[in-house]
């Protein structure tokens, strides 16, 4: 017998069994494509009151120190009736009370830790000495105390607080440990603004989660390289969460504190609302807005006017152009929408005053002051191709100086970027005025793929050689993976001392 027919059926059956594996790949591929994406939108029951972190409990001291007690500890939440879901918390189960403090104020934390683990406590957005920062050099041990004290030297803002352990950041906020940090100045408090707490002044910490079971799940999903996305959105730690309303214009203190989602933030009808401030405080005047981008730890202040009698929706929608590539985009979230939270006005409202047009005059740092320039490229492997080590101090500032960071993203995921300490101006965008959103006191700023922002940063705060600073991706396990550097501030003429191995500053 010829060995052709026996040749031929052999490759008949390799083409039978290509064919199969190339549908078989395909239509995994398909079903991958079209089960990645998550939808609430339009199909939300909101069936729990929205609930609102009670403001901390403070004293003052007799030198006129405004004290706070925070206590880490472990607990169980129902986020779900009859289901308790192991959680973390400050001062209980889960997430921490609002901890509220005034310009030129001192201020104290009492923090101890009876988590089973080491943790930490940063103050994102603050202004404040390197060693009270809370970074992962200032880490808790399990059983551990820890005083951090300061000075309020900034103006009133909506900043935030959570943990920074390094290489466990993303899983220490999963559980449950943040809560928000609010500043006031004598120039915000003679504004017209809603500034009732819990009533016409809201905050709104929007995390997504995702259970299995009475547990959180944790895991990331399969191509999802910005870390992990939850298939459901949470606000204050209420699921599904409504708010009643009685007045005409509601502020709402926008954080996104999940690990890895962006949001775009808008109404089911296209309706305006004001901007009127970024993450470090007040912007100039108001600036009317119809959707509002945050990326994980940016924060944004909106006021919405309501009409007797409505209900209407806070959602994010799917993220529009500049974001990500297309894979990216589909299997980082880009193409979710999610409903955050109702808005349920009462029958008569209390009439509430027309926003001023003019709100303050921000302190930025001044782009023609620059004496130096520096350049950050982020990738998953680190920036500027170093991942992140405790033992090396990346970069030295010089107190009293004003310099200009190019930060750039060519790593085909979206990015964004975290400086500890001060509050930068974004001076361009891929060499573009950048829009009102932006012009603002920033400290997080989302870098899409494919973009470059210019900063100009100020460094008037405290110097330490010893001591390090972070700048980092806010992903927070792109931050656990390595996407992170250090940098201390020193007195002019003054070189930075490397921490010495193994010392990481633990309580």
């Amino acid at each position: 017998m010829s060995k052709w027919p026996r040749v031929r059926r052999v490759l008949v059956v390799l083409g039978v069994v290509t064919s199969v594996l190339v549908v078989a790949v395909g239509a995994t591929a398909l079903w991958l494509w079209h089960d990645v994406e998550v939808s609430t939108a339009g199909g939300t029951v909101f069936r729990d009151e929205m609930a609102v972190p009670p403001l901390a409990a403070s004293r003052v001291d007799r030198d006129g120190t405004r004290v706070f007690d925070l206590r880490m500890r472990q607990g169980t939440t129902e986020f779900r009736p009859g289901r308790p879901t192991p959680t973390w918390g400050f001062n209980g189960a889960h997430l921490g009370p609002t901890l509220r403090a005034a310009r030129g104020e001192k201020v104290r934390v009492e923090v101890s830790n009876t988590l089973p683990e080491a943790s930490s406590v940063h103050w994102h957005g603050m202004r404040l000495p390197a060693e009270m920062d809370g970074g992962p050099h200032q880490t808790v041990r399990a059983g551990g105390r820890w005083s951090p004290h300061w000075t309020v030297e900034q103006p009133a803002a909506t900043l935030w607080y959570h943990p920074h352990l390094h290489g466990s950041t993303e899983k220490h906020v999963q559980r449950g440990l943040a809560g928000m940090f609010l500043l006031d100045d004598e120039e915000s408090g003679r504004l017209p603004l809603p500034k009732r707490y819990g009533v016409d002044d809201l905050p709104v910490i929007v995390q997504d989660v995702r259970f299995d079971g009475d547990r959180f799940d944790h895991a990331h999903r399969r191509f999802q390289g910005v870390g992990f996305l939850g298939n459901r959105v949470m606000v204050n730690g209420t699921l599904d969460p409504y708010r009643e309303v009685a007045d005409e214009r509601v502020r709402l203190r926008l954080l996104n504190a999940s690990t890895a989602r962006t949001y775009d933030f808008g109404f089911p009808d296209d309706r305006a609302f004001d901007q009127i401030a970024t993450d470090g405080g007040l912007l100039e005047r108001p600036v009317e807005q119809r959707r509002i981008r945050l990326s994980p730890g940016e924060r944004a202040e909106i006021v919405v006017r309501m009409v007797p009698g409505e209900r209407t929706v806070l959602r994010s929608f799917p993220l529009r152009d500049g974001y990500a590539g297309a894979l990216e985009r589909r299997f980082g979230g880009g193409h979710d929408s999610f409903d955050i939270l109702q808005l349920r006005a009462a029958r008569t409202l209390r009439p509430s005053p027309a926003l001023p047009d003019r709100l303050t005059a921000p302190e930025l740092p001044d782009a023609a002051d620059s004496v130096k320039e520096r350049h950050f490229d982020l990738a998953l492997t680190g920036i500027n191709d170093k991942p992140m080590d405790m033992d090396r101090i990346d970069e030295v500032v010089t107190r009293g100086t004003t310099e200009t960071w190019t930060v750039r993203n060519d790593n085909g995921m979206p990015h964004n970027f975290h400086v500890h300490d001060v509050q930068f101006r974004v001076l361009d965008v891929d060499g573009r005025t950048p829009p009102p959103a932006l012009r603002g006191r920033k400290d997080t700023v989302l870098i899409p793929s494919g973009s470059r922002m210019r900063l100009v940063l100020r460094f008037d705060g405290t110097a330490d050689e010893d001591t390090p600073y972070m700048f980092h991706c806010h992903l927070l396990s792109h931050e656990d993976r390595g996407m992170m550097g250090q940098f201390v501030v020193v007195e002019p003429g003054g070189t930075a001392r490397a921490p010495e191995a193994g010392d990481h500053g633990g309580h």
